[in-house]
């Protein structure tokens, strides 16, 4: 095995962006109104219609839930995250939508509020990946959301964020918010060759300590 690619993966849990990862696939094909997942009050979320709206929008705070299980044991709901980086600047409310996850606000935030080391990575070439990830460090990628049925041909790079939880030295291997329970949610693994097609080559790492990762 090569030293670019050390095998590395981390048992991080994993988290959907959805209260009910079984309910997923249903959601993003449009056969069922995230307003009706049974456990939205688990989200907390005032509404059905609160967390519907909330659930198609953090992929970054289902990230964050996952490292802070990891490393501190537990983690807040999805909303009181998701408050708390509206107020970081992380995200910014609009009337028609929401911008974000705003990666440096969300660094800041990450380590003034958890204790992490966060670094935004407006560029993060593949080829560092498996080093940070083997030096203890999480990785929240952007990737277009059809890798996770590994699109021939998605309409551009990024959209989407997921969790690298380790590499080998053929895969990246992460755990994707949005994927679909038995197919492409916990602990997936993804050839690097085809990891360039989703990947923006931008991203937020993460790791448990104090001071910016992989400067």
């Amino acid at each position: 095995m090569s030293d670019r690619h050390p095998r590395t993966v981390h048992p991080v849990p994993y988290h959907s962006q959805w209260a009910s990862p079984e309910l997923v696939e249903a959601i993003v094909a449009g056969a069922l109104d995230a307003a009706r997942d049974p456990l939205w009050r688990k989200y907390g979320a005032e509404t059905p219609e609160e967390y519907a709206w909330w659930s198609w929008r953090l992929c970054g705070v289902a990230c964050l839930r996952m490292a802070l299980e990891y490393w501190q044991g537990s983690a807040p709901t999805p909303m009181e995250l998701a408050e708390e980086c509206v107020a970081a600047g992380a995200y910014v409310r609009r009337d028609d939508g929401l911008d974000g996850l705003i990666y440096a606000p969300f660094a800041e935030y990450a380590h003034a509020r958890w204790g992490l080391q966060a670094a935004a990575r407006p560029h993060l070439p593949m080829a560092e990946i498996p080093q940070l990830i083997a030096s203890g460090h999480l990785l929240m990628l952007s990737v277009h959301p059809s890798i996770r049925e590994l699109a021939p041909a998605p309409e551009r790079r990024g959209g989407h964020l997921v969790l690298a939880v380790g590499a080998t030295e053929d895969a990246l291997v992460f755990h994707n918010p949005s994927g679909f329970q038995g197919r492409s949610q916990e602990f997936v693994h993804i050839p690097w060759t085809d990891l360039e097609r989703f990947y923006a080559g931008r991203g937020v790492a993460m790791g448990p300590g104090t001071g910016p990762p992989g400067r």
